[in-house]
């Protein structure tokens, strides 16, 4: 029963995506350079932003909600604010390389949940595989970032 229940969420969202394209972009998440380095930003945090929220690049959009949640998985508690605040506020929360770690592994979670319900989507409805794959694909390599960001953040 939770499979059609996060199916027919992640329907909803995408629906929501698709109508309401400009709204996800307004606050200037979604970069048009996906091969910058995380050093070309004027902080940190605004790279981390650049890779790990905008759905263009890491292939999951995360909406406000799904912060609150992964923060409150990595032990932060958060009020609901515009996504990039929540994201400000969560990097504050991950000032230790420990949080730091319980921040991305919350977020590797929440990418593998979503990558996991891309496939089922793309397995019952074989037309749409090729926007899943590529979605699949994007959050994978965000995932496999996580390493570097510790080491770039930490050292």
């Amino acid at each position: 029963m939770k499979n059609f229940e996060d199916l027919e969420s992640l329907r909803a969202e995408f629906d929501a995506m698709s109508n309401n394209r400009d709204e996800y972009c307004a606050d200037g998440s979604c970069p048009t350079e996906e091969g910058v380095d995380l050093k070309d930003y004027p902080s940190y945090t605004e790279a981390l932003y650049a890779k790990l929220v905008a759905p263009h690049v890491s292939g999951i959009y995360l909406s406000r909600w799904d912060i609150k949640e992964i923060a409150g998985t990595a032990g932060d508690s958060m009020s609901i604010h515009p996504r990039k605040r929540m994201f400000e506020l969560l990097m504050k929360f991950a000032v230790s390389q420990e949080r730091m770690q319980l921040v991305l592994d919350a977020l590797e979670e929440h990418m593998e949940d979503k990558i996991g319900i891309y496939r089922e989507i793309a397995e019952n409805f074989p037309h749409s595989a090729e926007i899943f794959e590529e979605k699949i694909e994007k959050a994978e390599h965000t995932i496999r970032l996580f390493p570097q960001i510790m080491k770039e953040y930490f050292n």
